[in-house]
């Protein structure tokens, strides 16, 4: 396979950074008990992870392709490596807030970079769109991960207990794996460079991309998709324990099948794609969306009048609902992954890695307001209401991405027509 090695390491890197960035809502449950705090001051882990993200893609994204692409993941790899290794050693809500600052730090330069790389590796539309499918699909398979690497880390007899941090040996030793093979992965980064750029020039095309109306719309999309994906995936653990009164293990585990169906569901978007248009099946699927916030919430609210206060503690006695609404995954699945592929492919080369800046920058702000947003509704109107929340970014999702599809085309159109030599 052409290029095989590279993509390997870029698909390892987004599996590493998978379990790190989505443990946040197995670790808001964690570390309630851990360190007794509130819901309220749990969700400020979600900022720490996503403002740092923002933060850092804000700051570097102008001129990440002169630090390297390469260089730039190395440089993430090794930090979160080091800081892995030293949280079993540490103990308080300041080190697990540091390490989700560093981890989020790090993820920005990982996912410019791989964003950028794709845009490198890749020939044409449809090959950047399966890649960028399947590079989101491995994505999804290390949250899967990361929901049963936890828990066999906890303490079942003591939830107190901090017994869990030594799950970082083994994320650690993970992610100096994806160091080293990176370090022997070969990426050929000419094509990204644009001669005669400074920084100055490489910040002021950055505003000028982001005023650009597709881009605009774009960044409105990215930011109500993720808003909406982190507020459920970042509080079902918690909506686990405290709603259908699942022990926390359970809780943790059950929540995989949401990651589970979005990787599944990427997964599908690639063959599906093949055979109809981009439009009409995500808004298929903010549809379906929708529909089953609707058909979940009301059904939760049945099983806890019938049952409430049974503590459950097997897997036999878990509630079928528990597994139904997970599997809203599947359908907000394609979203993410579809509308950053258009709009990447629809850009020159030097500029993939200034738009990937744009789209981490936007994509964290959008899931630091969702777990803020979620966990202040949890703690004061309980998790049916704060699930019920959902529906709002949803319908405004399927009004921007209306208007997108109709901008992309636009662009298209008049790209074709200076093509044929009837524009400047």
């Amino acid at each position: 396979m052409h290029n095989w090695k590279i993509k390997l390491s870029l698909f390892l890197n987004y599996f590493v950074f998978a379990i790190l960035l989505n443990s946040v809502g197995t670790v808001i449950l964690l570390v309630q008990s851990s360190y007794q705090i509130s819901k309220s001051q749990a969700a400020v882990l979600e900022p720490f992870k996503d403002l740092s993200i923002a933060f850092v893609s804000f700051v570097v994204t102008s001129y990440i392709t002169k630090i390297g692409y390469k260089k730039a993941m190395l440089i993430a790899l090794a930090a979160v490596t080091l800081l892995c290794f030293i949280m079993p050693f540490t103990k308080g809500i300041f080190m697990i807030e540091l390490l989700f600052a560093t981890i989020g730090s790090s993820f920005a330069l990982i996912k410019m970079s791989v964003y950028g790389s794709i845009g490198l590796i890749t020939k044409s539309e449809k090959e950047h769109l399966s890649i960028m499918n399947f590079v989101e699909s491995f994505f999804g398979v290390g949250v899967v991960a990361s929901y049963f690497i936890f828990p066999l880390f906890i303490n079942k007899a003591n939830p107190a207990s901090t017994e869990w941090l030594n799950v970082y040996y083994l994320l650690g030793g993970i992610s100096l794996l994806a160091l080293l093979l990176l370090l022997a992965s070969p990426l050929d980064e000419s094509a990204a460079h644009e001669k005669n750029k400074t920084t100055a020039n490489n910040f002021a095309g950055m505003f000028r991309l982001l005023f650009t109306p597709i881009v605009l719309v774009f960044i409105l999309c990215a930011f109500m998709y993720v808003l909406l994906e982190q507020s459920i995936m970042s509080w079902l653990p918690t909506f686990n324990k405290e709603v259908l009164q699942l022990n926390d293990v359970l809780s943790i585990q059950m929540a995989s099948i949401l990651a589970g169906s979005i990787a599944f569901g990427r997964f599908v978007t690639g063959i599906i794609l093949k055979k109809i248009g981009w439009v009409a099946w995500l808004i298929t699927c903010l549809v379906a969306a929708a529909c089953l916030v609707l058909y979940a919430m009301p059904a939760i609210q049945t099983f806890i009048s019938t049952f409430k206060g049974t503590k459950i503690t097997a897997l036999r006695d878990v509630p079928s609902i528990a597994f139904i609404f997970p599997l809203i995954g599947f359908v907000l699945a394609p979203i993410y992954p579809v509308i950053n592929s258009i709009v990447l492919s629809s850009l020159e080369k030097p500029k993939h890695g200034i738009m990937a800046g744009l789209i981490i920058l936007f994509s964290a702000l959008g899931g630091s307001s969702g777990s803020l947003i979620t966990g202040n509704i949890f703690e004061h109107f309980g998790g049916q209401t704060a699930f019920y929340f959902s529906l709002v970014p949803i319908v405004i999702l399927i009004a921007g991405i209306i208007i997108f599809n109709r901008l992309h085309k636009k662009n298209a159109a008049s790209a074709d027509f200076k093509n044929m030599g009837g524009g400047h």
